[in-house]
């Protein structure tokens, strides 16, 4: 009989593969699978189901070679072992409200707060564990809020219920120590040990390597896109207790409170917003890292962000084009053909760098770079901090100001050493703002004159710069008088932190955590 190729299984003519009984006798008779267990597997077309339960697949070998970039092992710990049952979601539900308390939040659609919520605990846990063991719980709306987009346009974010919240924070603490360890070591997005600069450093690695093409893959609308019936396949192989199906069945098809009130049903997608959705996007997308292991590539996901990267522009554009069948055929997903491409790392935003390439002398050394698009939301975020018509104090504009930069530099920090001149000028550009600031309280243009004397301008450079033709304030921010006059210690004296020292002095980079049991495993 001949046979043709589908992916990785060999399919005959004229049918799909047939189904090896697990356990299988003499006879080739297997033990009998409870309906209960393949009820999700028999709702998915032939074309696209996962292996059904009971059957055996061989593990595939992963050629991506990751390790070799320094990337982070899973954190195994003893909680691994603990089973996905309801009892343990119940048992859970006190440390996940401190977990919910913990991180605030707005209230969803019945409008109870989290303070509201830790008062009321005493009475709401009892009813809630019940609920939850009887199967009687259900889940109330999720109140749809858009944000804007750092790239522009508005993002949809899911505020499910505070105590909707408690469940599904326990669900989460339940399955994640099921499916992390299984996850792929290049898949850096919401997993523990792991962060925007571990993937980052893979990524580095990778070019440093040789491979200096980027297909930048770049999932449209991913979170409002996922198929249930898939999701629920791959949970259904490690989770064995039918009510804990059931309960994150229920949460997928909560209902969803338009910001205008009208409630609409969700037949695909998963709440962005929700203390599980993390955890359920890599479960989805775990597929297409093996995949990509399967077939050798070397690769770095973060959640929907993932870069593929290869040694020139024709691979590129072949695996983008073979990728792309994949997402789209088998995961179910689109393709934003507007943010993905085939292109040199530096051209590409990547988690808010961009890596390029460097030759000093006889090193080939690659650095990571601020991409363009982090330059102008960090100009666009001075802007937003520092009005021309701050009415308060300097140095409670200066306040803010600062808690922006350490925040901002605690995550761009890891930049090379050559955006030590784009550091300069967001603090340049910073002082001027202020300059303005301190020009428009000051108001009238005889003030400014006297006080920029007092500050050690010479009178006639003084007088000159503030008489000479008509000028705005923000133009008169950058005369050479004003810039004499609010010098740079006039606003370090009055504690304004400097972006540019802050980048000079910062820390060792951070490197990814050693897997616990690699000495045993060398050994």
């Amino acid at each position: 009989m001949a046979q043709q190729k589908s992916e990785d299984r060999v399919v005959p003519d004229g049918g799909v593969m047939p189904v090896q009984p697990s356990g299988g006798g003499a006879c080739g008779q297997g033990k009998a699978v409870p309906v209960e267990q393949t009820v999700v597997q028999l709702q998915l077309p032939i074309a696209t189901a996962e292996d059904p339960v009971g059957s055996a697949r061989e593990a595939v070998r992963d050629r991506s070679r990751a390790g070799r970039a320094g990337v982070p092992k899973a954190i195994v710990t003893d909680e691994n072992s603990t089973l996905a049952r309801m009892e343990e979601v119940a048992g859970r539900l006190d440390l996940a409200m401190k977990k919910v308390v913990a991180n605030k939040g707005a209230p969803g659609p019945d409008g109870m707060t989290v303070d509201v919520l830790r008062e009321q605990w005493p009475m709401i846990a009892p009813r809630l564990r019940a609920a939850l063991l009887e199967g009687t719980y259900r889940l109330g709306g999720i109140r749809r809020v858009m944000i804007p987009k750092a790239g522009g346009g508005q993002r949809g974010l899911g505020i499910p219920n505070v105590t909707d919240r408690v469940v599904m924070e326990a669900v989460r603490q339940v399955l994640e120590p099921l499916f992390e360890p299984t996850f792929h070591s290049s898949s850096h997005g919401f997993r523990p040990g792991r962060s925007c600069h571990t993937a980052i450093a893979e990524a580095k690695a990778h070019v440093r390597d040789g491979h200096e093409w980027v297909v930048d893959i770049d999932l449209e609308k991913f979170f409002d896109r996922v198929n249930h019936q898939r999701l629920t396949a791959r949970l259904a192989r490690r989770v064995d207790d039918r009510r804990l199906l059931v309960l994150i069945a229920r949460m997928l098809k909560a209902k969803v409170v338009l910001p205008d009130g009208v409630v609409v049903g969700a037949d695909e997608g998963v709440p962005q917003g929700s203390p599980l959705s993390p955890l359920l996007s890599n479960i989805v997308l775990d597929e297409l890292d093996g995949e990509l292991a399967r077939r050798g590539h070397r690769f770095v996901r973060y959640a929907d962000d993932c870069n593929v990267y290869v040694a020139s522009e024709r691979a590129g554009v072949r695996v983008m084009a073979s990728l792309r069948g994949f997402i789209e055929g088998r995961l179910r997903l689109n393709v934003n053909d507007a943010k993905s491409a085939v292109a040199r790392p530096q051209d590409r935003h990547f988690l808010g760098f961009s890596l390029r390439v460097a030759h000093h002398g006889r090193r080939r050394v690659v650095e990571v770079l601020l991409s363009q698009r982090t330059k102008r939301n960090a100009m666009n975020r001075v802007r937003q901090l520092t009005p021309r018509t701050w009415g308060g104090t300097l140095e409670s504009c200066i306040a803010p100001i600062n808690a922006w930069l350490r925040g901002w530099h605690q995550f761009f920090g890891i930049a090379s050493a050559d955006e030590q001149q784009q550091m300069r000028r967001i603090d340049a550009h910073i002082r001027r703002r202020l300059r303005a600031i301190v020009l428009h309280h000051w108001k009238r243009q005889r003030t400014i004159a006297r006080r920029l004397i007092a500050l050690g301008v010479k009178p006639q450079s003084a007088w000159r710069a503030v008489y000479a033709g008509k000028k705005s304030t923000w133009a008169l921010s950058h005369a050479p008088a004003v810039d004499h006059g609010l010098r740079n210690a006039y606003f370090a004296a009055r504690g304004l932190t400097s972006l540019a020292t802050l980048h000079r002095n910062k820390r060792p980079p951070i490197t990814a955590p050693a897997h616990p049991i690699m000495a045993l495993e060398q050994g």
